[in-house]
């Protein structure tokens, strides 16, 4: 089993506890209110790209939601079976007059992220497109490599 079972006072529902997990939580929270205490607590500070990665027909396909940033500002490096998708997200300077701001929290900064797939891309045939938020990129296997399972003695 993973994690502790552990019984809450007021009923009789039985929760699972993960301490590895409940830590890392313990820590991000207390990191985020040490560091950012004006936030409050499920208010990301860094933008993230969430992505879909599936495989068919000896190809990779990868949605990456980057939603109100202009294609020219999302860059992706390939390198054998690596993929880095970094993107620019720029917050609006536009003020108006008699206008304040009494929150804001559509920031501006980098997001990335670099993940490694199970088999080298050919990088000649590589498609990307970007539409309403949505970056789609089409990942060739590279062909010719075969993959051998080494025997233990």
């Amino acid at each position: 089993m993973n994690g502790i079972t552990r019984f809450r006072p007021l009923g009789s529902e039985i929760a699972r506890f993960d301490p590895f997990f409940d830590m890392d939580n313990m820590f991000d929270r207390l990191n985020r209110s040490m560091m950012f205490p004006l936030f409050r607590e499920g208010v990301d500070m860094e933008p993230q790209i969430r992505m879909d990665v599936k495989e068919a027909d000896g190809k990779y396909l990868i949605h990456a939601d980057i939603p109100g940033v202009n294609k020219d500002d999302i860059h992706v490096m390939v390198d054998g079976n690596r993929v880095s998708i970094t993107a620019e997200i720029k917050q609006e300077k536009e003020a108006k007059e008699g206008e304040r701001v009494i929150r804001c929290e559509r920031g501006y900064g980098m997001a990335s992220r670099t993940f490694t797939l199970a088999d080298e891309v050919d990088q000649e045939n590589i498609q990307a497109k970007y539409n309403n938020g949505v970056l789609e990129l089409i990942l060739p296997k590279k062909t010719g490599l075969t993959k051998k399972e080494i025997p233990i003695s």
